[in-house]
């Protein structure tokens, strides 16, 4: 979709119940965020229209239909939807914000929608499966339609509690619990005066949360954080962005409530706002991620040691079940999220879909997958970054992969989009990205941020048809319009990727290496997905992760851990081990073979980024430049 975002005042809202660590105080730092800022920050993501709607609430009011709204658009046309009474003097108030990415459906939809009961959605995602979506409708029109037949219940024991008046209604907390696929999402519930939001079990779509303070007791939701208005000098608007100051943080994946009530103390409208369980029990296991089979036999292991070791010669043996399921779950979920019946009609004249492209071992099942569901019809962009010209590691193997895909896929048209950078010339570039990363404040953060925000804007040259790719002459300026973006996100943390897994195996065995991948999976939200789903959404394009859809998390969690992967083998052989099989399955052979290596190291930004602020790798090395906090002025000056 593209960005949503919320803004409550007047409401004296408790938090008690969520257990929060600690509330950041904005005393120091003086931040003020405004609609106008908002909106800007949404705005800049390039949606095909971005809306407003207010809603107040009346203080002393005993009419059950005393909601009075107010609805804008962002071009400041206008009109008044209330029961026609004068606007009282004191209310609460919530100004929602929608900016919409069209990308499925037979018409455009633009946000806040609002139904005939006067309930309000603004909804960031996409729905795959769950709630049924009409082959012409649009994920948000269907998901409305879902919630407006929910019941006004409040309470945590919705089946016991809830009097359904003899109709079968089900909660707001069931419907959103059975989406698959990635989510935000703010909802008011007319009915119960009640604000819902929160984000899908493994955060694929960013929401940001500035908690109520004493300095700044509004609560707001955005996608993205903007830049304050208030604040004039440049240098300061970047560190509201990455700097000490926490104005912003990663809402926990969950579902949340918000009931407005008044307290007749004082007259004042007051909430306190619950997190709730999940509903939908398989989604609960997926969250849990626990795996039957941890610890192998010796004669398991053994058995185990000797297909790694025969894999590639012998795929179709009977050993080869779970890699099939691996291939087949991977196919299943690539049609779903590439499948052009549910792509926006007007799309349709473009090139679709694009992969963020290393030629890795991901990227490579990725395109080869995106190859056998796509209509052949339609090229394909790989998009690879580099910080070294050709001679980066990702801009090497990305060449060598479009080989290989060309071989597997020989009638399909493969565009492979050098995207060239000079890190000591983003200057403009790295303060945009500095916002955007925000709540995360890294070295590491800012490189990959920078290197993903490069690759969804797809700016770079292609090659004319020719046998020689490294011939000037043939070099074409080129801008993929594609506003679907495949990405590799999930397939180290579920399949031993990373070296930190190599080292918790030799340290701790088998069980050792399940916990650290657990906790890989159960804080991916808050390490990666955020900060890559803001950074990609910039430049107008949606982040779409096949390998963390919820039947690919299941069925990798049903295969034994030491089928997934066997760390006591090289790197490139025993690491993912099953999707290197998956990959041999494709006829991916060499990219099979291939070590991990992250974004930041393949192309190269991290040791550009070393040598600027730290003098060299080795300093870099020796400070551990990746987890090290930015001070921003020093960074930019």
């Amino acid at each position: 979709m593209c960005g949503i975002a919320l803004l409550v005042s007047g409401i004296r809202i408790g938090l008690s119940s969520l257990n929060l660590d600690s509330i950041s105080s904005s005393s120091k730092s003086h931040l003020v965020f405004s609609v106008d800022d908002l909106k800007a920050a949404l705005q800049r993501r390039g949606p095909d229209s971005l809306g407003t709607m207010k809603l107040l609430l009346p203080l002393h009011s005993n009419s059950s239909n005393s909601t009075n709204y107010r609805v804008s658009s962002f071009n400041e046309e206008s009109h008044v939807l209330d029961n026609g009474s004068d606007m009282p003097e004191s209310f609460a108030e919530f100004v929602f914000l929608g900016a919409t990415l069209q990308l499925r459906g037979m018409s455009p939809v633009c946000q806040p929608l609002m139904d005939s009961s006067r309930n309000v959605l603004v909804y960031n995602g996409e729905i795959f499966g769950g709630i049924e979506v009409g082959i012409d409708k649009n994920d948000t029109e269907s998901l409305m339609q879902s919630l407006g037949n929910c019941c006004s219940c409040r309470s945590q024991e919705h089946r016991t509690t809830c009097d359904f008046n003899g109709q079968a209604k089900g909660s707001i907390v069931d419907v959103l619990s059975v989406i698959k696929g990635p989510w935000a999402i703010i909802y008011w519930q007319e009915s119960s005066k009640t604000l819902w939001f929160g984000r899908d079990a493994f955060g694929r779509r960013s929401l940001l949360v500035h908690w109520p303070t004493m300095e700044d007791p509004r609560f707001l939701l955005s996608s993205v954080s903007p830049t304050s208005s208030r604040l004039q000098d440049s240098s300061f608007e970047v560190e509201n962005g990455s700097s000490g100051i926490k104005f912003w943080e990663e809402l926990s994946c969950g579902i949340y409530s918000m009931s407005v009530d008044v307290k007749k103390s004082d007259g004042s409208f007051h909430s306190e706002i619950k997190k709730h369980e999940w509903t939908n029990a398989m989604l609960k296991e997926l969250i849990e991620w626990e795996r039957a089979s941890i610890e192998p036999k010796p004669a398991e292991l053994n058995f185990s040691h000797s297909r790694t070791s025969s894999a590639e010669l012998d795929i179709n043996s009977s050993s080869s079940v779970l890699a099939q399921n691996v291939l087949t779950a991977l196919r299943e979920s690539m049609l779903r999220r590439i499948s052009l019946y549910n792509i926006y009609q007007a799309l349709k004249e473009t090139v679709p879909v694009a992969v963020l492209f290393s030629g890795g071992l991901d990227s490579m099942i990725i395109a080869a997958l995106l190859d056998q569901c796509l209509d052949p019809n339609y090229e394909i962009d790989l998009l690879n970054v580099s910080f070294d010209g050709e001679s980066a590691p990702d801009r090497i193997s990305a060449k060598t992969g479009l080989k290989e895909l060309r071989r597997v896929a020989p009638l399909r048209r493969w565009r492979l989009v050098h995207i060239d950078a000079d890190l000591s010339k983003l200057t403009w570039e790295t303060k945009r990205v500095l916002s955007l990363i925000n709540p995360a404040n890294t070295y590491m953060d800012l490189n990959i941020g920078i290197a993903l925000w490069l690759a969804a804007r797809g700016e770079g040259w292609i090659c004319k048809e020719s046998n020689n790719e490294t011939d000037e002459d043939k070099r074409v300026n080129y801008t993929s319009r594609a506003r679907i973006l495949l990405v590799g996100s999930g397939a180290d943390e579920q399949c031993a990727g990373y070296g930190r897994h190599k080292t918790k195996y030799r340290h701790d065995s088998w069980l050792g290496l399940h916990k650290e991948m657990k906790l890989d999976m159960q804080r991916i939200w808050k390490r990666n997905l955020g900060r890559d789903d803001r950074c990609i959404a910039d430049s107008g394009k949606e982040a779409r992760f096949p390998f963390l859809d919820e039947d690919i998390i299941r069925t990798l969690l049903d295969i034994p851990l030491w089928e997934v992967a066997d760390l006591d083998q090289p790197s490139g052989k025993g690491d993912k081990k099953i999707l290197r099989e998956v990959a041999h399955m494709l006829g991916l052979h060499n990219a099979a073979i291939l070590p991990k290596r992250a974004i930041q190291f393949g192309s190269r930004i991290a040791r550009e980024s070393n040598r600027k602020n730290f003098g060299s790798n080795r300093a870099a090395n020796q400070a551990s430049a990746g987890s090290v906090v930015i001070n921003v002025q020093s960074y930019l000056s």
